[in-house]
């Protein structure tokens, strides 16, 4: 009697499968998973030229579901990264997100962002910040390798990756990065003199002379500076918010109040006298809620803006190259200048808005003098014109 070829019994319904797929040339598996909320099947997959090479990826591919994620085959660095920035962000400013777009873009994604995420190891992890430390300082490098950190514990959450091996790494020395600097008395004379009666000359002495941010001086309104004209109280401006999101300075220390020395008092009156004068030329109402360095449309200025505007100022005060310098730096001069005047650390530390001295001796280490007395009117005395230092003058009998 002939005996009748086995039949190869059918997978069952949630059994894996492997079939033929004339189209791809290939061998491919099918694990069954159920089906997703919306009732779509799960079925992730994978090829091989022959079975064995099929079987052996359905292996490794329940072990990584044992493990609690699907590790889809064909799912990428740059997906991951990309994926991160779309979904993983929500609630941050368009400043920070432009940020990490940037750094993602031109350090992550190119040199990482076509391998497939769950063939990523750690030894690919640590040629590749070799690599970007020969380019970037180490706050720069810190910040790239912190992108792919959190695009794989992202992913993680969402089932498409295992181990999270950018954890596994550590972070090597960067470039030493741009140095802070600071403007000298001479300079910072030149610079309160340099387009006097616009508005980037006002901006420059408010930051040079009360010592606030960037960040803070572009959405600062007229309702927060105070002119003290009817005689009662000091000129001071509130300090109590920042473009950050919601509005909010860096810490809740940034939101102070802080007086303004009387050559930064009279310059800010002008700048509002031909600021209102201008708004009701053109036909428009007046308000205290109005920006103190809008726009020509009276909108807020952006940093680039702003830094385009104070390099013109530079160049006309004379300086060689103005490109070198940025806003941020008329912060730094306001501590550099206060610590030659003498003025403790402590006292500097309440004016930048640092919740502790020891914020304003790491970031100003090389501006900080050691100091032991303390001045109340310390820009008047440094910038002031000679009848004021005379006012001062103790007289002689």
């Amino acid at each position: 009697m002939t005996e009748e070829p086995t039949r190869r019994k059918r997978a069952g319904h949630g059994d894996d499968s492997i079939y033929w797929d004339k189209s791809k040339n290939r061998y491919v598996g099918a694990v069954s998973l159920g089906y997703a909320p919306s009732g779509k099947r799960r079925r992730p997959k994978v090829t091989g030229r022959t079975k064995a090479e099929v079987r052996q990826k359905i292996r490794e591919l329940r072990k990584e579901l044992a493990r609690g994620a699907k590790a889809p085959a064909n799912y990428t660095v740059a997906q991951a990264v990309n994926d991160w920035i779309a979904q993983g962000l929500k609630g941050k400013g368009d400043t920070s997100i432009g940020t990490y777009r940037s750094l993602a873009n031109n350090h992550v994604i190119p040199q990482l962002g076509k391998g497939r995420l769950r063939d990523l190891e750690a030894d690919d992890v640590d040629e590749w910040l070799e690599d970007r430390a020969e380019v970037l300082a180490t706050q720069s490098l810190r910040m790239v390798l912190a992108i792919l950190r959190r695009s794989i514990t992202h992913a993680q959450k969402r089932g498409r990756a295992t181990q999270n091996v950018a954890e596994l790494v550590e972070l090597p020395d960067g470039q030493a990065g741009r140095p802070s600097k600071s403007l000298s008395l001479q300079q910072g004379e030149a610079v309160l003199r340099a387009k006097e009666g616009t508005w980037i000359h006002a901006y420059v002495v408010l930051s040079l002379l009360v010592g606030v941010r960037p960040e803070e001086a572009r959405p600062l309104t007229w309702k927060h500076v105070h002119l003290a004209e009817s005689g009662s109280g000091k000129p001071h401006v509130d300090v109590w918010r920042s473009v950050r999101r919601h509005g909010d300075t860096k810490t809740r220390k940034s939101r102070r109040s802080l007086a303004m020395p009387k050559q930064a008092a009279l310059v800010m009156k002008a700048h509002r006298v031909r600021q209102k004068a201008e708004c009701l030329a053109a036909g428009e109402a007046w308000t205290d809620d109005r920006l103190v360095f809008p726009t020509e449309t009276g909108e807020r200025r952006d940093a680039t803006n702003v830094r385009r505007n104070f390099r013109a100022l530079l160049r006309e005060a004379g300086f060689e190259d103005p490109g070198v310098w940025t806003t941020r730096e008329l912060r730094t001069s306001f501590v550099s200048l206060l610590s030659d005047h003498g003025i403790p650390i402590e006292v500097i530390a309440r004016l930048v808005g640092h919740s502790a001295s020891g914020t304003t001796e790491r970031v100003y280490r090389k501006q900080l003098r050691p100091v032991i007395s303390e001045g109340a009117e310390a820009m008047d005395d440094i910038f002031g014109n000679d009848e004021q230092r005379a006012e001062k003058a103790p007289e002689h009998g």
